[in-house]
């Protein structure tokens, strides 16, 4: 498995406390970096820019990613360009919330 799988497979056991979805499948993660010596840049957004939970959830991805092997650095940017919408979730999370 690489850096970037275990990465994402740690992003998939985070999840929005009002959505029962995880943060990847939901389109929240716009890009995952990875430069060498083990710094990762982790670009993503949120469904609101006054999501009432955005610095748990930042603490929580922190928390996940921090402790896998290979991330020496991580670095989390928050941005609301592009604006997040539907169309960027995964199949699997627009079946889990009934719209597919």
């Amino acid at each position: 498995m690489t850096l970037k799988d275990s990465i994402i497979k740690e992003l998939r056991n985070i999840y929005d406390p009002e959505i029962p979805v995880n943060i990847y499948d939901l389109g929240l993660i716009y890009d995952i970096n990875i430069g060498g010596k083990g710094k990762v840049v982790i670009t993503m957004t949120l469904t609101s820019p006054n999501c009432p939970i955005a610095d748990n959830l930042l603490m929580d991805i922190e928390k996940h990613i921090s402790y896998i092997k290979g991330v020496n650095d991580l670095k989390i940017n928050l941005v609301f360009d592009p604006p997040w919408d539907r169309s960027m979730m995964s199949d699997e999370a627009l079946l889990e919330l009934g719209m597919l």
